[in-house]
């Protein structure tokens, strides 16, 4: 009867916690495929801890109440056991059983969201160029040939891929309804695949400490249709200025700025750091090669010349 008023009171506790919250968690209110994905994979580890959790505190209960010491005979002595083999093997089983699931689970939704969102791999993606400093994000979009600062617009049923990199220290990309995080880096770029199906405004912040004004180092995802994000970049492109290297170099000392809009990029006078101008190199490139055989070349030649003199040198 004990146990059954405990498990009641845990239930009434858990629903009343949950009922009072007027939002969700973004985390679990996604807007796109990426987001849905990793939304899943939290409330499967979630329920499975749960499960795990109550198993442990029935038992638990279970166990005080039927060998608890009031309830034994005076004369009463505990018989001598020695081990058993079936019970070592079931609870060392379970939690092995218990992480590979979720091991397999991760494992398979981090290849999924590391690639174009599924149903969207025939698009051509929006490539956004999303550069992190103390403490604001510059979005470069070379497509429209604009640029904005601490905002972000972006269409419907389109893959979006940003690519990510730092003028500062490492910061961490994140838009929670719409993916997870993701570092931004100073001498490399990493590429962040997301998309959106919900039109609406979204949160987006630096998650990582980047220093004293990471906190309020955050900015507006605003998603609209096709149509209407067309409209947008029409309108960008009549009414922002240029953006310069001059005001592009005020904007990357320290300290809050508001909400800009330019056209062009600062790409053509502060490329990413990406292929010859990456401090990265992974693999070999087509350019490494090229350069590689070039100077293999160039060390043929020399090689040739050395010789050709030798022999003149000889002969005289």
């Amino acid at each position: 009867m004990k146990i059954k008023w405990a498990l009641l009171t845990i239930l009434f506790t858990i629903a009343t916690v949950l009922t009072g919250c007027d939002n969700p968690l973004m985390v679990l209110d996604p807007k796109g495929p990426v987001a849905a994905t990793q939304a899943d994979v939290i409330m499967i580890s979630i329920w499975t801890m749960a499960f795990v959790v109550l198993v442990v505190i029935v038992l638990y209960v279970f166990m005080i109440m039927k060998y608890r010491a009031s309830k034994q005979r005076d004369d009463y002595e505990p018989p001598h056991i020695e081990g058993s083999k079936v019970l070592e093997i079931i609870w060392v089983a379970i939690p092995i059983i218990i992480v590979a699931f979720l091991a397999v689970v991760t494992v398979k939704t981090t290849n999924e969201v590391e690639a174009t969102p599924k149903g969207y791999e025939k698009q051509k993606p929006l490539v956004i160029y999303a550069a992190s400093s103390n403490w604001k994000w510059h979005f470069s979009y070379p497509e429209e040939n604009i640029e904005t600062v601490n905002y972000l617009f972006l269409p419907t049923n389109r893959p979006i891929e940003f690519k990510l990199y730092s003028y500062g220290p490492i910061a961490s990309f994140w838009i929670p309804q719409l993916g997870g995080q993701k570092y931004a880096m100073s001498d490399m770029v990493t590429t962040l695949h997301l998309a959106a199906e919900v039109p609406g405004e979204y949160m987006g912040r630096n998650s990582n400490f980047s220093g004293s004004g990471f906190a309020q180092q955050t900015f507006n995802v605003n998603v609209l249709p096709k149509k209407e994000y067309d409209k947008w970049v029409k309108e960008i492109k009549a009414t922002a200025k240029p953006i310069t290297e001059d005001k592009f170099n005020k904007l990357l000392e320290p300290g809050h700025v508001g909400q800009s809009t330019f056209t062009g990029t600062h790409l053509k006078f502060s490329p990413a750091p990406e292929g010859e101008n990456s401090g990265h190199h992974h693999g070999s490139s087509d350019t490494e090669k090229k350069s590689d055989e070039s100077t293999k070349g160039s060390h043929e030649e020399h090689s040739e010349h050395n010789n050709m003199n030798m022999n003149m040198n000889m002969n005289h």
